[in-house]
């Protein structure tokens, strides 16, 4: 469920909010006047979220790639290539 908070709160209950934050690993809306104004989340959860959206704009360009017919590499090609990246990464 959604957290929402007054912007008062947020002057007031800071490191409450910041609490919230972690500890629900969700962010928190903040509204001014009955209105959605800010959302405040974890340093955590911006990078979880920048990653997901990372990883989606990756899979929109293969699933483009692939409607336009681009060969890709094989399964095991791959797989090769990343055992290979992991054991140099190893080192």
């Amino acid at each position: 469920m959604a957290i929402i908070r007054p912007i008062s709160d947020l002057r007031n209950h800071a490191g409450e909010i910041s609490e919230l934050c972690k500890q629900e690993n969700q962010p928190v809306f903040i509204t001014k006047n009955g209105h959605g104004e800010l959302v405040v989340m974890s340093h955590g959860h911006y990078e979880q979220r920048e990653a997901l959206l990372q990883l989606y704009e990756k899979l929109a360009v293969a699933e483009a790639e692939e409607a336009a017919g681009v060969k890709g590499i094989s399964q095991r090609k791959a797989v090769a290539e990343l055992r290979r990246y992991m054991r140099e990464k190893a080192r």
